[in-house]
This record gives structure tokens, sequence and C-alpha cells, in this order.
């Protein structure tokens, strides 16, 4: 056996998704001898107590409660350190994290596999990264937008939800009773169109086979960072190309690139109308009224957000950008006159439209 003996397991997805559920099913399992690590956000650890009361079978598991903080950030180090701890029990089998529902999977992996390199004696690997998807949740919000209007007001959920879809290697689509054949279908058929390669598995109240997740490849960073249609059409498409890159399942992709300005107004209203054949978008944008700061425009089905992010280099005081520049000169190996290192830069995927009449709409909104 190799040096790095113990699997990690790291389970994501939103809040509600069947997390805690999967984890139930798998613990009363007994194949083999797990550790689980329980990250939440507030004071009060619900999900561990809850697995508390599973029953015997956790009497077999180490469990850690990790509280007031997430596990891709502000635990990172306590997560690193009870991940070796656990890790030397020699019984143990493998470790699975449940990672609170507002983790991102890309920054935990990231973290995880930082670690890996900066520690030569390490006995644990990534083995995966699974997403819990609440499948009623994504027909609902995603496909067909029947979202409350506190839902309607944070836009940020589905995104956080595309994001967990979009980095990880197995995809277990929980709540499969609460829907149709046909609407599993166009479920699973938009899920395809974010995430074409991570392996799907549908079940209802969480009971998957602890096999079914342990026994497959190792997780690869790289590759599944790559999976996402967004870093797909980043990696493979021509800028300057007429036509949109088309992939073998049909989804379309380009990367919109302009240094002017959008006029905020008239860029609110083109997500307003948002053209229906564009399933997802993303990137960095700006707005002729705020020289200053980086925007974060994000789409997912019939759901879009902007965030204002940081400043853009070209707006730091002189006497700040002065010396940064002199470290880096390579900053002004793409630098405008005009604009500095502002510019408009975005990935948009879809089927069935024409790119064309999409860099048309954009190019309305640009004073």
């Amino acid at each position: 056996m190799s040096k790095k003996e113990v699997p990690i397991v790291i389970i994501t997805g939103y809040l509600g998704s069947g997390k805690t559920t999967l984890m139930q099913n798998i613990l009363k399992q007994e194949k083999r001898k797990i550790a689980l690590i329980v990250n939440d956000m507030g004071s009060i650890n619900i999900d561990a107590s809850i697995l508390n009361k599973t029953g015997n079978q956790v009497s077999q598991v180490e469990m850690v409660e990790m509280q007031n903080g997430c596990i891709c950030c502000t635990l990172r180090d306590e997560f690193m350190t009870e991940i070796e701890r656990l890790s030397a029990d020699k019984t143990i089998e493998a470790i699975f994290v449940e990672a609170s529902g507002i983790s991102e999977p890309s920054s935990i992996a990231g973290a995880f596999f930082n670690y890996e390199e900066m520690t030569e004696d390490t006995r644990v690997y990534l083995k995966s990264v699974v997403s819990v998807v609440d499948v009623d949740r994504i027909y609902r919000e995603f496909l067909h937008d029947l979202m409350t209007e506190d839902e309607i007001e944070d836009g940020d959920i589905i995104n956080l939800i595309m994001e967990q879809i979009e980095f990880c290697n197995l995809m277990i689509l929980n709540k499969t009773d609460l829907l149709t054949e046909e609407q599993l279908k166009e479920v699973e058929e938009g899920l395809r169109n974010i995430q074409q390669e991570a392996e799907m598995i549908p079940c209802v109240n969480g009971e998957v086979d602890l096999d079914v997740i342990l026994d497959r490849e190792d997780f690869d960073f790289e590759e599944v960072e790559a999976y996402s249609a967004v870093q797909k059409a980043l990696n493979n498409c021509e800028h300057d190309d007429e036509k949109a890159c088309v992939d073998e399942y049909g989804i379309s992709s380009f990367v919109f690139e302009e240094r002017k300005p959008f006029n905020r107004d008239a860029f609110n209203n083109f997500v307003e109308n948002y053209p229906e054949v564009l399933v997802r978008s993303k990137g960095y944008i700006w707005f002729s009224d705020d020289w200053k700061h980086v925007q974060l425009f994000e789409q997912a089905g019939r759901n879009a957000s902007i965030t204002e992010l940081s400043e853009w280099v070209s707006a730091w005081p002189e006497e700040e950008l002065a010396p940064i520049v002199n470290d880096f000169p390579d900053l002004k190996d793409d630098w405008d006159e005009t604009y500095g290192d502002r510019c408009n830069q975005v990935v948009f995927i879809g089927k069935g439209y024409e790119k064309a009449e999409i860099v048309k709409l954009l190019y309305e909104c640009i004073e």
C-alpha cells in the first residue's frame, strides 16, 4: 500500500440538499470504519446532533464537529489538523467531510492540495468531491424559476449551487421521488449543460452504496477544474473566432471581451430580458459610472447577479500603483492607455443561439 493510505471524501451541496441524510445512510452500512468531520457555520451544530442519534453505528465512527466558521477559509488550519489527527488511527479506512452548505468545494480542495504539497509525510489523499444535488430545487428554480420573493432577492444562492455542481467528480441526484421521469431527465440534461464529466447517481433520501463513492479513480484537481462549461470555454475558445465553440453535447460557448465599459442601466435591462437560450454565464465587467470596481457577473438558468468585487489596479493611487508596476512589470503587458487593466470578459454558454445576436445585444450596452 502506498504511503498515502487514507482517502478523503468531501461532501458538498447547498442547505437542505440532503448531505446529512446521505451521511446517516453511509454510517448505517457498517462496511468500513470511517471518520467524519462535520462543518457547520452556526454556533450550534445541528447536523452533528442529528448524526449522533443515528444509533449504535455511530459508536464506530470518529466524529469531529467544527463550528463558527467554514473549512475553506476561517477553519482551514483547524481542518487540516483534525484530518492528520484522525488519519493517525490505523483502523480508520476513510475520512468523510460534510462541508457547510455555503462552502465552495474548489476552495476546500485547493487548501487540501496545498497542504499535501507542503506535507511530505501525510497519510491522506483526496479521493472524491461529491456534490449532493436537490433535483426538485434545481427543477423549480434553475429550470423553471419558481422561487419565493426572499430567494429572488438573494440571487447568489443559485450561483453557489452551480459552483458546487461544477466542481465535483461525483453528483448525487437526491430527492428523485419528487419528480416525474420526464422532469428528472430534464434536470439531468440541464446539469449536463454546465457539468459534462462527473458521474450522476440518482437516489431517494440519500441512499447510496458506500462502495460506489469510494471505489473510483482518485480525484484530479486540474481535470475536475476543467469539467465546468465555463472553464472549458476559457480553455478551448479562440476569442476572435466568428463562431462559438461547440462540444459533443451540442453546448456552444464563447468569450466576450471588450475594453469599453457597459452602461449600467442598459446592462441591467439586458439582464432583465436575458436570452433564454443561455444557460450559464460568468465573468468580470465594469460600468461607465464606476471606474474603480471590478464587478462579477454570474448567470445560471433564469437567475443572474452582479456583485461588486475588488478594485481595478489602474484605479489605485499613483503612489501605490507605481511600486506595484515596478515589482510586477508583467501587469503592463495587457495594459490599455485609456482603460488600464479594465476589461469586460464574460463566458457565455448555451444551446441554439447565434453568437452574433448575443454580441449585438452586448454592444448595445457598451458606452
